[in-house]
């Protein structure tokens, strides 16, 4: 009867643990890389999350500012204009606009008198 050699036994051992620490070094590579993956991938999910509640929340603004200018609103911004507002109801508006993340390309306002003023401003998303 042929008896195994306990020395191959042995050498077999130690190749089957090489070959388990080398496969379990590549999928700590593997899970490195895919954790880094998923960490960019969740500042961008945060940073467009972020991105669209500012830009969904298209500037709604209150019945006291509202009534004295005229809004046009579609589907790539809003234009706000006035030909005749008060400087208070300006002020709000400004505050309300410059306290949010919108991308204002064009801002025109004319004093007409000491209370009165023009407005023109085009806010794109």
């Amino acid at each position: 009867m042929n008896r195994i050699n306990p020395l191959y036994l042995g050498l077999l051992l130690v190749a089957l643990i090489l070959f388990i620490s080398f496969k379990l070094s590549g999928a700590k590579n593997d899970l490195m890389d895919v954790k880094e993956s998923y960490q960019d991938s969740a500042k961008l999910s945060i940073e467009l999350s972020e991105l669209k509640k500012t830009y969904t929340n298209r500037l709604k603004l209150p019945s006291s500012i509202s009534r004295s200018i005229t809004q046009k609103v579609d589907k790539s911004g809003v234009v706000i204009s006035s030909q005749s507002m008060d400087s208070v109801i300006l002020n709000a508006l400004m505050s309300r606009v410059l306290n949010s993340s919108y991308n204002i390309k064009e801002l025109k306002i004319k004093k007409l008198s000491d209370t009165k003023v023009s407005l023109y401003m085009e806010i794109r998303w």
